[in-house]
């Protein structure tokens, strides 16, 4: 561990906190703590699911139904079944919620502001293109890369996806029954593995590797989503699959990749994969790499 980073961390987040009033027990001076005015917002003018808040904000059941018991109690919320299914709760603003919530729309404006106001112009810009940036960055710091059995609905989906892009950016468009077998039990422990990649719990990656025995590991299914592309999450799936094949012995990964795919071939020469012979028939690729481990 840095300690000097980590002090550096641990000083910024003191001065957010405390600017943005984060501390003070009625937020924005609307007599309800942070966690509360935040929950409001989420809720917003259409309303939302109990489900998708809970995702959304990271935050256990129990919390969230303190949170929202309170925001009932005010007046300002209500929980019941969703109009367009019965088995789904959704919390909803009451007329008095509305308000409120407008009036924290307001009194956020004016609190940018009063960030915005003591700076020139020049500073103004340095600071708001540094937030984006922390805000990038943070989010990267949020990704949560960790197996996943490959039955999984959320890895199903992030296959789908991976499909669908490919299909639109190889010149001849792709057809998986055409393409090189890779069946679900070839992902499976010890066999190999699968990786998910998640953002709030929602899946945002994949990734896969084939421990072939007497022979490199191959990497496939290698897939970021465009929400989070440019963050880093690609290359930490790389990673993670590398270490995921040395953890269990072998030393070295390949992979094959197709021409369209401009920006992986360049993250794979930058991560140390050379390019080799074809060691396969893939009818897709046109790049073979290998990296030792």
């Amino acid at each position: 561990m840095d300690t000097d980073l980590v002090a550096a961390v641990r000083r910024f987040n003191r001065t957010v906190t405390q600017r943005v009033g984060a501390l003070e027990d009625g937020y924005m001076e609307r007599g309800r703590p942070l966690a509360q005015a935040r929950l409001l917002w989420e809720i917003g003018p259409d309303g939302e699911e109990v489900a998708a808040l809970r995702t959304r904000l990271g935050l256990d059941s129990g919390y969230l139904s303190r949170l929202l018991r309170a925001l009932e109690g005010d007046g300002l919320v209500v929980v019941g079944p969703s109009e367009g299914d019965g088995r789904v709760r959704e919390a909803r603003l009451t007329d008095a919620g509305h308000a409120e919530w407008r009036e924290l729309d307001e009194r956020s404006d004016e609190l940018a502001w009063s960030i915005l106001r003591p700076l020139n112009e020049a500073q103004r810009s340095r600071l708001t293109a540094a937030m984006t940036e922390v805000e990038r960055l943070l989010i990267a710091s949020m990704v949560v890369i960790e197996p996943c059995a490959v039955g999984d609905p959320r890895a199903r989906a992030c296959v789908r996806a991976y499909f669908r892009e490919i299909a639109q950016r190889f010149d001849d468009g792709f057809d998986p029954a055409l393409s090189t077998p890779a069946a679900d039990d070839e992902f499976v422990p010890p066999a190999g593995g699968f990786l998910l990649a998640t953002l709030s719990s929602e899946p945002v990656g994949c990734g896969a590797v084939k421990l072939h025995p007497g022979g490199p590991a191959e990497i496939k299914r290698l897939w970021v989503a465009g929400s989070v592309r440019g963050l880093g999450v690609g290359r930490r799936m790389l990673t993670e699959l590398e270490h995921y094949a040395a953890e269990r012995g072998w030393t070295a990964v390949r992979l094959d990749t197709n021409r369209n795919l401009r920006e992986a071939i360049s993250m794979y020469r930058s991560a140390g994969y050379r390019e080799v012979e074809p060691y396969n028939t893939e009818r897709y690729a046109h790049h073979w790499f290998e990296k030792p481990l």
